[in-house]
């Protein structure tokens, strides 16, 4: 069996909210000194993180990650927001500021260009992953609003060349980089980043993939769920991602991660649709799917509310009751 697949989920700390993994895949009530991360790294051998995407990634916090995961654990990072939503950063610098500094468009447009300084600081940052050899890969995550142009193009060249020293995962989501698919081919084969391959609700304006690699370094898997209904439209952010696949829909992509994993030296594969741990049971499910050694207990709770993993996981006594 190949051992170059590797499937997780993309965070692992949900607390809050009504998809909160609480009391579904976590304790509730926490047991005294009961870390999440640990936990995690039973059942799963990488994970995608997303506390990078909102603030710089910190050394002490990178170094603990790796001291609390296991020989060969993966972690894949998403890019600080700055360098793939700077109009998202912006908005969030506004607000910060004074209503009178506000004002000043033209420097905070500036404020929200990306430095070297911030290239440092995030390479600091995850250095201690980087230097434990737990380094899986980079997430550049574009919105759907970074559309195929000759500024944007320009950009995305200058992101992979600054960060050229690291395995780099470029996620696109507007259909004019696939409608242009041999250009945008060639610039991200140029640089060995993956394309990431992404199954999330389709609209007029979203790419178009054939979920192929496109380089022999890596691939690079993400499902987001396909809750159509609350893509664009949420009370809050975590409703977007409220969906839980089926057997049969989970089918086409563990086919896709089988083929994928005996032409590329590594893959990996992250479940996204985090509301109440379907993440979880979805990449549980896709390790079932591929023959891959399901680790790890799981308690009574998470087999009680997905119920076609009861025989598929080992069960612990229950440690919320």
């Amino acid at each position: 069996m190949s051992t170059n697949l590797h499937v997780g989920t993309s965070g692992w700390s949900y607390p809050t909210g009504r998809g909160t993994w609480n009391g579904i895949f976590y304790p509730k009530p926490r047991p005294k000194r009961f870390d999440e991360l640990a936990f995690y790294a039973e059942h799963f051998e990488t994970v995608e993180v997303n506390s990078t995407f909102y603030g710089q990634p910190r050394a002490e916090v990178s170094r603990g990650w790796a001291a609390r995961t296991p020989r060969g654990f993966e972690f894949a990072l998403k890019l600080y927001q700055k360098f793939t939503h700077p109009r998202m950063y912006e908005e969030r610098v506004a607000k910060a500021l004074p209503e009178r500094a506000r004002a000043e468009a033209a420097a905070l447009h500036e404020l929200a260009r990306p430095t070297a300084a911030d290239l440092d600081e995030f390479r600091r940052g995850i250095d201690p992953i980087a230097s434990a050899g737990k380094l899986g890969a980079l997430l550049a995550q574009f919105p759907p609003s970074f559309k195929n142009s000759p500024p944007a193009r320009n950009y995305l060249v200058w992101l992979l060349r600054s960060f050229t020293d690291y395995p780099v995962a470029v996620e696109l989501r507007h259909r004019s980089w696939s409608d242009e698919v041999a250009d945008t081919l060639s610039l991200l084969n140029g640089f060995r980043a993956a394309w990431v391959q992404i199954d999330e609700p389709k609209f007029r304006f979203s790419i178009r993939q054939n979920y192929l690699p496109n380089i022999q370094g890596f691939y690079y898997m993400r499902l987001h769920g396909r809750n159509a209904e609350k893509w664009w439209r949420h009370e809050k952010a975590e409703d977007r991602y409220d969906y839980l696949y089926s057997d049969d829909e989970l089918k086409e992509f563990s086919a896709t991660a089988d083929a994928a994993r005996r032409l590329v030296k590594k893959a990996y594969l992250y479940a996204n649709n985090h509301f109440s741990a379907k993440s979880v049971a979805n990449a549980t499910m896709i390790k079932q799917q591929l023959g891959e050694p399901i680790e790890g207990e799981y308690p009574p709770e998470f087999v009680e509310r997905f119920p076609n993993l009861a025989g598929v996981v080992r069960t612990a006594p229950s440690m919320y009751r």
